[in-house]
């Protein structure tokens, strides 16, 4: 009784699916919310020509050369000359995490770091803050991860430069990958 039953309403749910998509040939099956479908609005025809003038594309229209001005320079270095500015939320989140690390608590740590990120996403600092409470978990794959990110935003600030590539040193050294950490010591040698 219940395999009847199980089989009849699979077909009938079928069969309603399949109702559900079709359509009259030639006709849309395309309706506004809250109208019929004879009150659907036509679809927009082609006009000649003649009927209006012609709108150019910005593509099509021609190029007037004119003199470019130079672009006032800002009195703030862009992204890549220095990564974000740490505000008052983030810097409280690190010293929390810093704090939790002392007592052992890499996760918690990590939680915290984790919102220090949301909060300032381009800030050099808290990336490498994320890799050491990485390294303190003893998850050094994520931790290069970390380093590496944070090298990419720290722009032309040859402290944070210098601080990561001896942080990825460090955790490359850890890997067990003493080319890439010595690699990584000559470039903070070179800054």
């Amino acid at each position: 009784m219940n395999t009847r039953f199980l089989i009849y309403s699979a077909t009938a749910a079928a069969f309603l699916g399949l109702a559900g998509c079709a359509s009259a040939p030639g006709e849309s099956i395309y309706v506004p919310a809250g109208s019929s479908r004879a009150e659907a609005p036509e679809p927009p025809e082609a006009s000649s020509k003649d009927d209006k003038p012609r709108v150019w594309r910005k593509s099509e229209q021609p190029e007037v050369s004119e003199p470019a001005e130079p672009a006032p320079r800002s009195s703030s270095p862009s992204y890549r000359d220095a990564g974000d500015s740490l505000s008052p939320a983030a810097i409280s989140l690190i010293r929390e995490a810093d704090n939790l690390l002392a007592q052992g608590d890499a996760p918690a740590a990590i939680a915290r770091l984790e919102r220090a990120q949301r909060i300032a996403p381009r800030s050099a600092e808290v990336y490498f803050k994320l890799s050491e409470a990485y390294v303190a978990s003893d998850q050094l794959g994520t931790a290069e991860q970390f380093t590496l990110k944070g090298l990419s935003l720290a722009g032309s600030n040859a402290r944070l430069q210098r601080s990561g590539w001896l942080l990825l040193a460090d955790i490359r050294r850890a890997r067990g990958n003493v080319a890439g950490a010595d690699q990584a010591e000559a470039r903070a040698a070179n800054l």
